[in-house]
Protein backbone atom coordinates (compact mmCIF):
# COMPACT_ATOMS: atom_id res chain seq x y z
CA UNK A 1 0.00 0.00 0.00
CA UNK A 2 1.87 2.80 -1.25
CA UNK A 3 0.60 6.63 -0.61
CA UNK A 4 2.54 9.84 -1.22
CA UNK A 5 1.80 12.86 0.85
CA UNK A 6 -0.42 11.41 2.49
CA UNK A 7 -0.12 13.06 6.21
CA UNK A 8 -3.33 12.21 7.62
CA UNK A 9 -2.67 10.34 10.96
CA UNK A 10 -4.63 6.97 11.54
CA UNK A 11 -4.88 4.93 14.64
CA UNK A 12 -2.90 1.73 14.50
CA UNK A 13 -4.14 0.36 18.32
CA UNK A 14 -7.72 -1.01 16.56
CA UNK A 15 -6.10 -3.52 13.87
CA UNK A 16 -2.47 -4.09 15.85
CA UNK A 17 -0.37 -2.56 13.97
CA UNK A 18 2.54 -2.41 15.22
CA UNK A 19 5.88 -1.00 14.08
CA UNK A 20 7.23 -4.68 15.58
CA UNK A 21 4.26 -6.19 13.77
CA UNK A 22 5.21 -4.81 10.09
CA UNK A 23 7.97 -6.60 9.54
CA UNK A 24 10.21 -4.24 8.79
CA UNK A 25 14.14 -4.98 8.69
CA UNK A 26 15.21 -1.20 10.76
CA UNK A 27 14.03 1.41 11.86
CA UNK A 28 14.46 5.55 12.09
CA UNK A 29 13.45 8.32 13.76
CA UNK A 30 13.32 11.46 11.72
CA UNK A 31 12.15 15.01 12.69
CA UNK A 32 9.45 14.95 10.05
CA UNK A 33 7.42 11.71 8.71
CA UNK A 34 6.48 14.08 5.14
CA UNK A 35 9.75 15.33 4.61
CA UNK A 36 11.66 11.82 5.71
CA UNK A 37 14.87 13.44 6.24
CA UNK A 38 17.48 10.60 7.58
CA UNK A 39 20.89 11.24 9.12
CA UNK A 40 23.81 10.63 7.72
CA UNK A 41 24.74 7.98 10.94
CA UNK A 42 21.39 6.42 9.82
CA UNK A 43 21.98 6.39 6.50
CA UNK A 44 25.30 5.02 6.75
CA UNK A 45 23.98 2.25 9.20
CA UNK A 46 20.98 1.32 6.72
CA UNK A 47 23.29 0.93 3.93
CA UNK A 48 26.61 0.00 5.22
CA UNK A 49 25.72 -2.45 8.54
CA UNK A 50 22.12 -3.50 7.91
CA UNK A 51 23.37 -3.75 3.55
CA UNK A 52 19.88 -2.73 2.86
CA UNK A 53 18.63 -3.37 -0.35
CA UNK A 54 16.44 -0.79 -2.22
CA UNK A 55 12.60 -1.19 -2.18
CA UNK A 56 13.05 -3.12 1.26
CA UNK A 57 10.74 -1.56 3.94
CA UNK A 58 12.09 0.71 6.65
CA UNK A 59 9.99 2.26 9.61
CA UNK A 60 10.52 5.82 9.93
CA UNK A 61 9.10 7.41 13.55
CA UNK A 62 8.90 10.71 14.92
CA UNK A 63 9.37 9.20 18.60
CA UNK A 64 6.27 11.11 19.74
CA UNK A 65 4.38 8.09 18.70
CA UNK A 66 3.93 8.56 14.92
CA UNK A 67 5.31 6.51 12.22
CA UNK A 68 5.04 5.21 8.55
CA UNK A 69 6.27 2.36 6.25
CA UNK A 70 8.73 3.47 4.24
CA UNK A 71 10.80 1.74 1.29
CA UNK A 72 14.88 2.42 1.10
CA UNK A 73 15.74 3.88 -2.45
CA UNK A 74 19.45 3.46 -1.49
CA UNK A 75 22.34 5.98 -0.14
CA UNK A 76 22.90 9.29 -1.08
CA UNK A 77 25.70 8.64 -2.69
CA UNK A 78 24.23 6.00 -5.27
CA UNK A 79 20.62 8.29 -5.75
CA UNK A 80 21.98 11.44 -5.84
CA UNK A 81 22.65 13.80 -3.28
CA UNK A 82 19.36 15.81 -3.54
CA UNK A 83 17.21 12.32 -3.80
CA UNK A 84 15.38 11.08 -0.68
CA UNK A 85 16.60 7.74 1.10
CA UNK A 86 13.27 6.87 2.13
CA UNK A 87 9.95 6.88 0.30
CA UNK A 88 6.95 6.76 2.20
CA UNK A 89 4.79 3.33 1.34
CA UNK A 90 1.83 3.70 3.96
CA UNK A 91 0.16 6.55 5.44
CA UNK A 92 1.01 8.23 8.67
CA UNK A 93 -0.43 5.71 11.93
CA UNK A 94 -0.25 6.89 15.62
CA UNK A 95 0.25 4.20 18.11
CA UNK A 96 -1.24 5.59 21.79
CA UNK A 97 1.24 5.86 24.64
CA UNK A 98 0.26 2.93 27.39
CA UNK A 99 -1.26 3.54 30.64
CA UNK A 100 0.18 4.13 33.53
CA UNK A 101 3.96 5.70 32.31
CA UNK A 102 6.81 3.34 33.86
CA UNK A 103 9.71 5.22 35.36
CA UNK A 104 12.99 3.76 36.74
CA UNK A 105 15.68 5.32 38.32
CA UNK A 106 18.93 4.39 39.24
CA UNK A 107 21.94 5.83 40.68
CA UNK A 108 25.00 5.39 38.07
CA UNK A 109 27.74 2.62 38.36
CA UNK A 110 31.36 2.36 37.24
CA UNK A 111 32.06 1.64 33.75
CA UNK A 112 29.89 1.06 30.85
CA UNK A 113 26.70 -0.75 32.93
CA UNK A 114 25.03 2.80 33.07
CA UNK A 115 24.52 2.52 29.02
CA UNK A 116 23.83 -1.07 29.15
CA UNK A 117 20.75 -0.24 31.81
CA UNK A 118 18.98 2.37 29.51
CA UNK A 119 19.53 0.28 26.35
CA UNK A 120 17.86 -2.58 28.34
CA UNK A 121 15.36 -0.34 29.93
CA UNK A 122 14.60 0.95 26.57
CA UNK A 123 13.86 -2.14 25.15
CA UNK A 124 11.36 -3.24 28.05
CA UNK A 125 9.40 -0.34 27.26
CA UNK A 126 10.42 2.09 30.28
CA UNK A 127 8.97 5.33 29.33
CA UNK A 128 10.99 7.78 32.15
CA UNK A 129 14.77 6.54 32.51
CA UNK A 130 16.06 9.22 34.84
CA UNK A 131 19.84 8.80 36.03
CA UNK A 132 19.32 9.52 40.53
CA UNK A 133 21.79 11.22 42.72
CA UNK A 134 22.33 9.62 46.30
CA UNK A 135 24.30 9.97 49.57
CA UNK A 136 26.12 6.63 48.84
CA UNK A 137 26.40 6.87 45.15
CA UNK A 138 30.39 5.86 44.36
CA UNK A 139 30.29 7.66 41.20
CA UNK A 140 29.08 10.77 40.84
CA UNK A 141 27.96 12.69 37.58
CA UNK A 142 29.31 16.23 37.78
CA UNK A 143 29.74 19.28 35.21
CA UNK A 144 30.68 18.72 31.98
CA UNK A 145 31.52 14.94 32.60
CA UNK A 146 27.05 14.99 33.44
CA UNK A 147 26.45 16.66 29.98
CA UNK A 148 28.65 14.14 27.94
CA UNK A 149 27.32 11.40 30.10
CA UNK A 150 23.44 11.73 29.24
CA UNK A 151 24.27 12.63 25.71
CA UNK A 152 25.71 9.59 25.66
CA UNK A 153 22.76 7.85 27.32
CA UNK A 154 20.60 9.59 24.96
CA UNK A 155 22.05 8.40 22.09
CA UNK A 156 21.81 4.19 23.81
CA UNK A 157 18.22 4.76 24.19
CA UNK A 158 17.50 6.41 20.93
CA UNK A 159 19.76 3.53 18.95
CA UNK A 160 17.66 0.60 21.63
CA UNK A 161 14.43 2.20 20.74
CA UNK A 162 14.62 2.10 16.80
CA UNK A 163 16.46 -1.80 17.38
CA UNK A 164 13.50 -2.47 19.58
CA UNK A 165 10.68 -1.23 17.35
CA UNK A 166 9.55 1.30 19.90
CA UNK A 167 7.48 4.51 18.10
CA UNK A 168 7.71 6.46 21.77
CA UNK A 169 11.23 7.49 22.50
CA UNK A 170 11.76 7.28 26.26
CA UNK A 171 12.61 10.42 28.63
CA UNK A 172 16.00 10.10 29.77
CA UNK A 173 16.16 12.44 32.25
CA UNK A 174 19.50 14.12 33.89
CA UNK A 175 21.20 13.58 37.30
CA UNK A 176 18.38 14.35 39.60
CA UNK A 177 17.69 13.70 43.82
CA UNK A 178 14.65 11.70 44.86
CA UNK A 179 12.65 14.73 45.84
CA UNK A 180 12.78 16.17 42.67
CA UNK A 181 12.22 12.93 41.47
CA UNK A 182 8.80 12.41 43.53
CA UNK A 183 7.74 15.89 42.49
CA UNK A 184 8.26 14.39 38.39
CA UNK A 185 5.96 11.69 39.29
CA UNK A 186 3.26 12.87 41.71
CA UNK A 187 0.92 12.28 42.52
CA UNK A 188 1.65 9.16 42.02
CA UNK A 189 4.00 7.83 45.01
CA UNK A 190 7.72 6.92 44.31
CA UNK A 191 8.70 3.80 45.69
CA UNK A 192 12.28 2.61 46.63
CA UNK A 193 13.97 -0.93 45.65
CA UNK A 194 14.38 -2.59 48.87
CA UNK A 195 14.33 -5.73 50.31
CA UNK A 196 11.00 -6.96 52.81
CA UNK A 197 9.45 -4.44 50.39
CA UNK A 198 6.05 -5.17 48.61
CA UNK A 199 5.57 -6.88 44.93
CA UNK A 200 5.80 -4.41 42.30
CA UNK A 201 2.65 -3.12 41.22
CA UNK A 202 1.02 -0.50 38.37
CA UNK A 203 -0.35 1.65 41.25
CA UNK A 204 3.42 2.57 42.11
CA UNK A 205 4.68 2.55 38.44
CA UNK A 206 8.13 4.89 39.29
CA UNK A 207 10.45 3.07 41.55
CA UNK A 208 14.44 3.94 42.27
CA UNK A 209 16.97 1.90 42.71
CA UNK A 210 19.48 2.63 45.30
CA UNK A 211 23.32 2.52 44.77
CA UNK A 212 25.90 -0.30 45.44
CA UNK A 213 25.97 0.68 49.02
CA UNK A 214 22.41 0.81 49.43
CA UNK A 215 19.90 3.32 50.29
CA UNK A 216 20.71 5.46 53.94
CA UNK A 217 18.07 5.49 55.90
CA UNK A 218 17.04 9.10 55.56
CA UNK A 219 16.49 8.36 52.06
CA UNK A 220 13.87 5.58 52.77
CA UNK A 221 11.64 7.54 55.14
CA UNK A 222 8.38 8.37 53.90
CA UNK A 223 8.92 6.37 50.72
CA UNK A 224 6.84 2.67 49.91
CA UNK A 225 9.50 0.17 49.82
CA UNK A 226 9.15 -2.66 46.53
CA UNK A 227 10.93 -5.80 46.86
CA UNK A 228 12.35 -7.47 43.34
CA UNK A 229 12.94 -10.98 44.65
CA UNK A 230 13.90 -12.59 47.62
CA UNK A 231 18.07 -12.21 46.66
CA UNK A 232 20.58 -9.47 46.53
CA UNK A 233 20.54 -7.69 42.95
CA UNK A 234 23.61 -5.72 41.65
CA UNK A 235 22.75 -2.11 40.93
CA UNK A 236 22.15 -2.69 37.14
CA UNK A 237 20.39 -6.12 37.48
CA UNK A 238 17.78 -4.49 39.69
CA UNK A 239 17.23 -1.27 37.19
CA UNK A 240 16.39 -4.09 34.67
CA UNK A 241 14.20 -6.05 37.03
CA UNK A 242 12.16 -3.16 37.85
CA UNK A 243 11.28 -1.97 34.57
CA UNK A 244 10.77 -5.67 33.16
CA UNK A 245 8.69 -6.18 35.74
CA UNK A 246 6.56 -3.14 35.61
CA UNK A 247 6.62 -3.00 32.31
CA UNK A 248 4.95 -6.86 32.16
CA UNK A 249 2.57 -5.91 34.83
CA UNK A 250 1.23 -3.08 32.68
CA UNK A 251 0.66 -5.01 29.38
CA UNK A 252 -0.69 -8.03 31.04
CA UNK A 253 1.42 -10.14 30.32
CA UNK A 254 2.32 -11.50 33.89
CA UNK A 255 -0.38 -10.91 36.86
CA UNK A 256 -0.11 -11.02 40.26
CA UNK A 257 -1.60 -13.94 42.35
CA UNK A 258 -4.73 -13.34 44.42
CA UNK A 259 -4.18 -15.13 48.28
CA UNK A 260 -0.41 -15.41 47.97
CA UNK A 261 1.13 -13.91 51.06
CA UNK A 262 4.14 -12.17 50.43
CA UNK A 263 7.01 -13.32 52.44
CA UNK A 264 8.84 -10.52 54.23
CA UNK A 265 12.56 -10.87 54.79
CA UNK A 266 14.73 -8.19 56.63
CA UNK A 267 17.77 -7.39 54.88
CA UNK A 268 19.40 -4.77 52.92
CA UNK A 269 18.52 -3.20 49.52
CA UNK A 270 18.37 -4.45 46.22
CA UNK A 271 21.15 -3.28 44.90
Amino acid sequence: MRTTGDSADRRSDDDQVTPAALGAVAQVFVPDLDALVVSPDDERHLASVLRLRPGETVVASDGAGRWRACRFTGTAARVGPRSPVLEPDGPVMTSTRVEPEVTVAFVPVKGERPEWVVQKLTESGVDRIVVLESLRAVVRWDGDRRVRALERLRRVAREAAAQSRRCWLPDVVGVAGLDDLSRRVAPLPLALAQLGGEPPSVSTPAVAVGPEGGWDSSEINGHPLVSLGPNVLRAETAAVSAGLLLCALREGLVTPSPGLGHRRSPGSDNR
